[in-house]
């Protein structure tokens, strides 16, 4: 089991920059695809960006592409989220996760580990 704890949320004025960390503990994280999700009230949660492996394998939501960077520390066991150029339809609850056993996925279902959140808003 891989525990995730998220850090870095807060309020940013529309056009500025969060970065947004991850930090894992658990023997299997680092062959663990590691993802961003986020979740805006009354929506569901939804598929930010993916990183996967050992090299600089990653995905990204058309939403997000060419504004947020995901990477994964040289250690593996940190995934960090660049966001710039924020927009007030980025504001949600982003969350950290895990999946074990798969080359790529993008879907919640696969994944099995889950941090808490941390509160991304962006005034416009």
């Amino acid at each position: 089991q891989v525990t995730l704890v998220e850090s870095g949320g807060g309020l940013v004025q529309a056009g500025g920059s969060l970065t947004l960390s991850c930090a894992a503990s658990g023997d299997t994280f680092s062959r663990s695809v590691a993802a961003w999700f986020r979740q805006a009230p009354g929506k569901k949660r939804e598929f930010v960006a993916a990183v996967v492996g050992n090299g600089p394998i990653t995905y990204y939501a058309d939403s997000v592409k060419g504004r947020f960077t995901i990477s994964r520390t040289s250690a593996k066991d940190t995934v960090h989220l660049q966001m710039n150029n924020l927009k007030p339809e980025d504001t949600a609850v982003y969350v950290c996760a895990a999946a074990r056993g798969v080359a790529y996925t993008r879907h919640v279902a696969d994944f099995g580990s889950w941090g808490q959140g941390t509160q991304v808003t962006v005034s416009s």
